[in-house]
């Protein structure tokens, strides 16, 4: 195997004079790096693990990159992540040492800790350190723990370098490419594709600290050339085109048109969202699909259509399925109304779950297959259309098997609609009943629920339509702006709320 990171194997290489990192006023180039992170390397060889704590700082990838060519195994910290999480988080992985900047402040840690801040202006030669194995671990990256307590997903290297190779394939990436973007260096999302993919490939990263869509305008406009976000972050972009007039949304617009390649990730992106920024700038907006656990899937490729609603087919590499509740494989995936979760395999999957084995042999099929527990349908050439995680998307009413995100999308096509989710909750007669949770754009003169119904069936068909609406002034979301669904679930009945036929 060769290097997970080949430009920073000669800090004297073609690449070293050239900008790897930004994160604000702070840079390094691929020398510098070189330079930093193989002085830290030395230092923490043969400690186990160590624990990163993740800020949007060139002091999170000098640890980071360090761990990685010292072959240690790194365990990104969230750090806003409250006391009990951050302990099991600690406890589970049993790190040696915590790696952060000088200027962090951390909380008090549950157990005594050592703490080493990182140098990115250290001195020396770098050095050209020995290669790990493919399949020793690189990263361990807790889940959200939606279900539980966060479980350690061990990515080895073999990981990381098959589903930024895919992406190369792609989205035909290269080191002539300046990403930029403002995502958190604890998930994957931002950490892997946002920061090693650049890397990588010895393209350029510059990280905005805070996502402002003056930030994007500013980068985009002086030579970046791809732009990674979620959701709520292409909603803010599309907020502020608007309908294209004024001297911001101008500038906006041409540099979002400037773009090589536009990316949404983490959550699925509104097709109202996707419609409004293309009618602004005239390029589409790609999706992609992965997880903690695989990495990357599926992706529309650059050269590809880019289809609103779907994350593209599946990567070089990476084995993709639908099946059935009993878990065979479905009949005709590509029939109408055919719903099934997606089972993946591939050189992109994690090893298991750290001190899990139990979690580990529950996750995979007895022929290696990766139960994502996902749902989705599949267009005719292979295009994948998420509609849901199967705990908390997938509603089973009235005999039928329906998907939440397209109910979501007919909300948020609505004018009078701003945010939208969709969950079910049991009713005697349809087994499932279709609950909207929305947050009105007008919150004096919200549409009615008899409206936002006739609205859905219109659209979609009449047994998709909410029976239920409850109106809200936020949707609960999380570091990645997905929307916290178990959160709507435990909620009761609203005095704004009520049932309809």
């Amino acid at each position: 195997m060769t290097s997970l990171l080949p430009a920073l194997q000669d800090g004297a290489g073609p690449a070293a004079s050239r900008e790897a990192v930004r994160f604000g006023e702070h840079s390094l180039t691929y020398a510098q790096l070189t330079v930093a992170s193989g002085a830290l390397a030395e230092r923490i060889a043969g400690a186990g693990r160590v624990a990163v704590w993740a800020t949007p700082t060139a002091s999170t990838v000098v640890a980071v990159v360090a761990a990685l060519r010292a072959g240690v195994p790194a365990v990104p910290l969230n750090p806003r992540s409250g006391e009990r999480e951050l302990a099991h988080i600690l406890d589970d992985s049993a790190p040696s040492v915590v790696l952060a900047g000088p200027g962090d402040v951390l909380p008090p840690m549950p157990a005594p800790l050592d703490r080493w801040d990182v140098d990115t202006a250290a001195t020396g030669d770098g050095g050209v350190l020995p290669e790990p194995s493919p399949e020793s671990p690189a990263l361990i990256v807790y889940t959200s723990g939606t279900t539980g307590p966060p479980k350690g997903a061990v990515l080895p290297r073999r990981a990381i370098a098959a589903s930024l190779d895919a992406l190369q394939d792609a989205w035909q990436w290269t080191g002539d490419d300046v990403l930029v973007h403002a995502l958190p260096l604890f998930h994957v999302h931002g950490l892997v594709l946002g920061t090693l993919g650049p890397l990588r490939r010895g393209g350029s990263v510059r990280h905005l600290g805070r996502f402002s869509t003056e930030g994007v305008a500013r980068e985009l406009a002086s030579g970046a050339t791809m732009l990674f976000g979620v959701p709520t972050m292409y909603h803010r972009l599309a907020e502020v085109l608007g309908d294209g007039t004024g001297p911001e949304a101008a500038g906006l617009a041409k540099a979002l048109a400037g773009a090589r390649l536009l990316v949404s990730g983490s959550a699925a992106l509104p097709v109202h969202d996707h419609e409004r920024i293309a009618a602004a700038t005239g390029r589409r907006v790609i999706e992609r699909y992965g997880m903690t656990e695989t990495l990357m899937n599926t992706g529309v490729r650059a050269d590809g259509e880019p289809r609103p609603g779907t994350v593209g087919g599946p990567l070089r590499g990476v084995g993709l399925r639908l099946v059935e509740e009993d878990g065979s494989p479905l009949a005709d995936p590509a029939a109408e109304g055919a719903v099934g979760e997606i089972q993946v395999r591939g050189p992109n999957l994690f090893t298991g779950y750290l001190n899990r084995p139990d979690a580990t042999a529950a996750a995979f099929t007895e022929d290696g297959w990766f139960r994502t527990g996902d749902m989705a349908t599949l267009d005719a050439d292979g295009y994948v259309r998420i509609v849901g995680r199967k705990a908390t998307d997938l509603i089973k009413s009235g005999g039928y098997k329906i998907g939440a995100g397209e109910i979501e999308n007919a909300l948020l096509d609505h004018p009078g609609v701003r945010e939208a989710a969709v969950t079910g909750e049991p009713d005697p007669d349809l087994g499932e009943r279709i609950v909207a949770w929305v947050v009105p754009s007008d919150a004096s003169a919200p549409p009615t629920e008899a409206e936002l119904a006739e609205h859905v069936a219109a659209q979609l068909a009449p047994h998709k339509r909410p029976r239920t609406v409850r109106y809200l002034e936020a949707l609960p979301r999380n570091d990645m702006g997905k929307i916290m669904k178990r959160s709507l679930g435990g909620r009761g009945p609203s005095r704004s709320s009520r049932q309809t036929t």
